[in-house]
């Protein structure tokens, strides 16, 4: 069986963390789990040293962000396939990453994704929006898809060979990640039709019409940055397709 270590960044989330940390501790395959923490001043840290035994290993620094700390864990991951959890998401059930490794016994597929429950804050059992994935076809990025960041997992072979998260996208770096990984890099990827992680509402594009411009204008430059030319309404359609996800269920 290949190799698994799983990432989760943490600034000041003590009121999420541990339902976080028992997710993880709940899935029924062995695993290398980092916590990478910038530098916290709540209870964040005393929560994940209650958990201490699960975690591989603790760092707390401080960083330029959650895709620093995301790249931070990279770099000391020693699985073969890696994953992101951040502190606010959860897994939707105990066998998520016995799925996904599963998917990854084919030694020809590099990444794979699968579907998101947006969740309500104070109880994630309170489904606000349902973002289905759907089907791999890299020619969906031209209008408007993505496929939902916390469910993406790689082989490390694709940070080796395309690199990490780049800073200077702010909200956008996951997109321009899997632009470079998938559209650009051709990476073979696969879906799993089904709910893997449940996600509180307030993420880092959506939380206002002013930064959801701002995040229109990175999604742009991270078309630019791998020499892609996205089709003249590509931009637009990736806000809009987000409406479906209130109707969905």
């Amino acid at each position: 069986m290949n190799s698994l270590s799983l990432i989760t960044v943490t600034r000041n989330a003590a009121d999420t963390l541990a339902d976080c940390l028992q997710s993880v501790a709940r899935q029924q395959v062995p695993l290398e789990h980092i916590l990478v923490d910038g530098a916290s001043t709540d209870d964040t840290l005393a929560i994940a040293q209650a958990h201490r035994p699960q975690l591989s290993r603790i760092l707390s620094e401080p960083d330029r962000g959650p895709y620093d700390a995301m790249n931070k864990g990279i770099r000391l991951a020693r699985g073969e396939i890696l994953g992101i959890l951040n502190a606010d998401d959860i897994y939707a059930s105990d066998r998520v990453l016995q799925q996904v490794l599963a998917l990854f016994s084919d030694p020809s597929v590099e990444a794979c994704y699968g579907d998101l429950q947006y969740v309500r804050r104070e109880d994630p059992a309170q489904i606000i929006r349902y973002w289905k994935a759907g089907a791999y076809d890299p020619q969906k990025f031209y209008w408007g898809w993505m496929p939902p960041h916390p469910t993406f997992f790689v082989r490390r072979s694709l940070y080796e060979r395309f690199g990490l998260f780049n800073l200077d996208l702010g909200s956008a770096a996951d997109y321009e990640l899997m632009l470079r990984f998938l559209l650009k890099g051709q990476a073979k990827a696969v879906y799993l039709p089904q709910v893997l992680v449940k996600m509180r509402v307030g993420g880092l594009s959506n939380r206002s019409l002013g930064q959801r411009l701002r995040a229109n204008r990175m999604d742009r430059r991270a078309w630019t940055l791998n020499g892609l030319k996205p089709y003249p309404g590509t931009l637009m359609l990736k806000p809009l397709r987000k409406l479906g996800q209130w109707f969905f269920r």
